[in-house]
């Protein structure tokens, strides 16, 4: 049976609570353990899907089609183990199973209450596929005190006490502020976050202590003193110039250490920790640098997106060469001409994003890399704008343009080169969809299959005609225009098994121009970068070299 650490934050948010966690998952690795990684968010949406990028960062999509907490991305990139939809839950999904079981009648007429029923389904949640791992880490999100919050807590310290002693750990996560007049660490927010846990029966083993400064000595046995946990349980957690230093100032610090200690795991097995070595190396030790254009509509918000910026640093890393990711608002370019702004770049990458807003500037971004044969690299939307680009430029459909804009703005505008996807198919079945239809939950979500092309360039750098990539959209290139299109010189170089649906396109007379219907970015991970963002960078490189 798997061991579980619950982690927790106070204080303030943003604290770190997922990276710690995925970095503490990457260490029990590195000793030989297998890990899962699981996240509890008290947010009252079902799940992230319906949430603006500026509200929440980026939705994170897993393998088997759920719309996640960008800290599962988190999880992926420093464990390699893939999250599924079972790893992340929230208020909303658990009140929306309690509710749909009263319906039906599950519980047989008793009054339902948020204990037990609430908190038995949150537990049933966390003990998920708890038989497959030796460490389950479950994050919870927010801070303790927030009244959304209170039922989750409340189900860990039920859960820890129903299970054999031992079993069990909290990890709580919290801020040492600096005040700079008084020239001092303060621990009494710490002290005051944990007593807010002990007030509603929970007990950290561990306090992970954020700093901006080193904490001395004497701070940490008074941390350790007032908050009733062990010296060496009191970890710190510096700033750090990447996140990906996270597995090794952990390791430096004992966090790994104190974990198995708090289980009573002694002899505990020697860490391989060449993996983020090897990381650091090539993070610190770049032989170069290439200047990448992301043109989007959500730059105010880099976590919007998150997996984007880090598969390129991940291809930066497969090229030894520093990636500067600089964000370009899209809608610059439909007032301004972009050659000013993206002469300067050896390559530019267009994202995913929904709604009309900014699309032309997408379109002209993409117009200006396929004519100043600069590397391109289109993302769902992204893919989708060039394709329109051709339509318009080469291929003489002069009003080329996508349904979903003429869904938004309710009158028909535009030739859809670009259509509302109304079926797939998904394993063996058929899958049907209106526009009328909800949003959350309602496109084509997870993992596909697609057939390359023999000879194309995406085949020469996945080294296979079989790919099976992560897809999060609901409006289609129609195959109709391939053609037309193809006589310009676009080629059709991925497609669904069944040949309905275009997955990738690429120009064949361009040293590096590539659209691609899913998020390749989902999958990438420090080391292992993906295939596809490891290329681009390379085709960066090379134009960087030219100039």
């Amino acid at each position: 049976m798997a061991r579980f650490v619950f982690i927790t934050g106070g204080v303030v948010s943003s604290l770190g609570k997922g990276l710690t966690s995925a970095a503490l998952g990457a260490l029990l690795q590195a000793r030989g353990f297998t890990v899962r990684l699981r996240k509890l968010d008290p947010y009252l949406n079902v799940d992230p899907g319906t949430m603006s990028p500026f509200e929440h960062g980026e939705v994170f999509v897993t393998d088997d089609g759920a719309e996640t907490d960008l800290d599962l991305g988190h999880y992926e990139r420093f464990t390699g183990v893939a999250a599924r939809s079972t790893d992340s839950v929230s208020s909303g999904r658990i009140y929306s199973n309690v509710l749909e079981k009263e319906r039906r009648g599950d519980y047989l007429g008793k009054t339902i209450q948020v204990i037990p029923h609430v908190t038995n389904e949150i537990k049933d949640w966390i003990a998920i596929g708890e038989d497959e791992v030796d460490f389950m880490l479950c994050e919870i999100g927010g801070t303790v005190g927030d009244i959304e919050g209170l039922p989750f807590f409340e189900a860990i310290r039920q859960f820890s006490q129903e299970r054999p002693r031992g079993e069990c750990i909290l990890m709580h996560l919290t801020l040492l502020p600096y005040l700079a007049a008084s020239g001092e660490l303060k621990t009494k927010p710490t002290q005051h976050s944990v007593k807010e846990l002990r007030s509603i029966g929970l007990q950290p083993d561990i306090l992970v202590c954020r700093s901006e400064h080193e904490i001395p000595e004497k701070e940490r046995q008074k941390i350790a003193l007032f908050c009733n946990v062990r010296p060496d349980s009191v970890i710190p957690a510096y700033d750090l110039k990447s996140i990906y230093e996270a597995p090794m100032a952990y390791h430096k610090v004992g966090l790994d250490q104190a974990v198995l200690d708090a289980f009573d795991i002694s002899p505990a097995p020697k860490p391989n920790l060449n993996r983020w070595i090897d990381v650091e190396d090539r993070l610190h030790h770049a032989e170069g640098e290439v200047r990448v254009a992301i043109v989007g509509k959500y730059t105010q918000l880099e976590d919007a997106y998150k997996s984007i910026a880090e598969a390129l640093t991940h291809g930066g890393m497969a090229n030894r060469v520093k990636v500067k990711s600089e964000w370009i608002d899209a809608e610059i370019f439909e007032r301004e001409d972009p050659a000013p702004y993206l002469e300067g770049y050896q390559a530019i990458l267009v994202p995913g994003g929904f709604g009309e807003r900014g699309t032309e500037g997408k379109i002209r971004a993409a117009q200006f890399a396929r004519e100043h044969k600069v590397p391109y690299l289109g993302i769902c939307l992204g893919m989708q704008m060039a394709v329109i680009e051709a339509a318009r430029n080469l291929a003489g459909v002069k009003r080329a343009g996508s349904e979903e804009f003429d869904h938004e703005a309710g009158e028909k505008r535009f030739e859809p080169v670009v259509y509302h996807l109304k079926e797939w198919v998904q394993g063996n079945q058929k899958v049907q969809r209106k526009v009328s239809d909800d949003k959350g939950g309602t496109m084509r979500l997870g993992a596909y299959d697609a057939s390359l092309k023999a000879g194309s360039k995406v085949a020469e750098i996945y080294g296979n005609l079989a790919i099976d990539e992560r897809h999060r959209h609901r409006y289609e290139v129609d195959i109709k225009y391939r053609e037309a299109l193809e006589k310009q010189g676009m080629c059709f170089s991925g497609m669904s098994p069944d040949g309905r649906l275009p997955e990738i396109v690429e120009w064949q007379d361009h040293p590096w121009f590539i659209g691609v219907q899913f998020h390749p970015e989902l999958k990438s991970k420090p080391f292992s970068p993906h295939p596809l963002f490891a290329d681009f960078v390379r085709a960066a490189k090379e134009m960087s070299r030219l100039v």
